[in-house]
C-alpha cells in the first residue's frame, strides 16, 4: 500500500526513490505532531493493529500510540480511536495507507455486526465466503470476526465444498461427495444442494455440512427437520438483513453472506492533527 502511494518505502528521502512531495515541501523535517484517528460515523472498529503496523514501517523515528478503543468495539461518531505522536512528515505520509485499511476493515466489521445483532439468540451465526479483495483475505476475514461473525475456509485446501459445477462434472451430488471422501478422507466436506431431494443421498454418504442454496425459509425449515441434527446446515442466497432472522429461526447453523467482504461500505474515519500551543 505504501508502495502505491510513494513508489518506494516512505523512509527514503531521495526524490528518485519517491517521497510524499506535498509533505516534504510543506513540513519541516524535525516537526513533530499528534494526530487523532476519529470515527466520523457510528460503527464497529477493526484494523487498529494494522494501522500501527503501517506506522512501524513509515516512521523514521520513535512514535507514541495511545489506543482509545479495541478492535471489535462499537464506537460513536466523533469518538477517538487512536492517537499518534511522531514526526509530522511520517504521520502524513502514512495517513492514507492507514485510513484505507482502517476504514475498509471497520466497514466490514460494522456490516457483520448488523447481521450478528439480527441473529442474536437464535443459535445461528453469520459467516463469510471467499469473495474477498485480492491480497486482503486474511485481514477481511479478521474484520468479520471483529464484527461477531465466523469464518468459512480460508483457502481451497482447508476444506472441501462440493458446488453445482463439481456435481455436473462428477455426474451427481452423491458421486461428487464420494470422490472427495475417497481422495481426501480426513478433510471436512460441505455439499451444496438446491433441492430437498438431494439431501438424503448426501446424508447417507456422511456429509459434515450441507449448504442450502436459494432455499426459502419454508424449504429451509423442511430441510432442518429432514436432517434432524445429522449434519450442520448453512443457508446461502436470498439472504438480507430483513429476512435474516426468519432463516436463522428455522434451525440452521450458519448464514453465508458474501456481501460482508465484497460489498460492505467503508466506515468513515479521519485523521485530525492537533493544533500545537505556542
Amino acid at each position: 500500500m505504501l508502495i502505491e502511494d510513494i513508489a518506494h518505502l516512505a523512509i527514503e528521502e531521495d526524490l528518485d526513490g519517491g517521497v510524499d512531495i506535498t509533505t516534504v515541501a510543506t513540513i519541516p523535517e524535525d516537526a513533530v505532531a499528534t494526530g487523532d484517528f476519529t470515527a466520523r460515523e457510528a460503527g464497529t472498529v477493526a484494523g487498529l493493529h494494522v494501522a500501527e503496523a503501517i506506522l512501524s514501517v513509515v516512521c523514521t523515528d520513535e512514535f507514541e500510540v495511545e489506543r482509545h478503543v479495541e478492535d471489535g468495539d462499537r464506537v460513536e461518531a466523533g469518538q477517538k480511536l487512536l492517537s499518534v505522536r511522531t514526526r509530522t512528515r511520517d504521520l502524513l505520509t502514512g495517513e492514507r495507507s492507514m485510513l484505507n485499511l482502517l476504514c475498509r476493515l471497520s466497514g466490514i466489521a460494522t456490516a457483520t455486526r448488523a447481521w450478528a445483532d439480527a441473529l442474536e439468540g437464535t443459535g445461528a451465526a453469520v459467516r463469510d465466503t471467499r469473495k474477498t479483495t485480492v491480497g486482503l483475505r486474511a485481514l477481511e476475514k479478521y474484520a468479520v470476526r471483529c464484527g461477531g461473525g465466523v469464518n468459512h475456509r480460508m483457502s481451497l485446501s482447508d476444506a472441501a465444498l462440493v458446488k453445482d459445477n463439481h456435481v455436473v462434472a462428477a455426474g451427481g451430488v452423491a458421486q461428487a461427495f464420494k470422490a472427495v471422501r475417497e481422495g481426501f478422507p480426513d478433510v471436512p466436506i460441505e455439499v451444496e444442494v438446491d433441492r430437498i431431494d438431494q439431501i438424503p443421498p448426501v446424508l447417507a454418504e456422511g456429509a459434515d455440512l450441507i449448504m442450502l442454496d436459494n432455499f426459502t425459509p419454508e424449504q429451509t425449515r423442511e430441510a432442518v427437520a429432514l436432517v434432524a441434527g445429522r449434519a450442520r446446515l448453512e443457508s446461502s442466497g436470498r439472504l438480507t438483513l430483513v429476512n435474516a432472522r426468519a432463516y436463522a429461526e428455522t434451525g440452521v447453523d450458519f448464514l453465508a453472506v458474501g456481501g460482508l467482504t465484497h460489498s460492505s461500505p467503508i466506515l468513515d474515519i479521519g485523521l485530525d492533527l492537533r493544533e500545537e500551543s505556542a
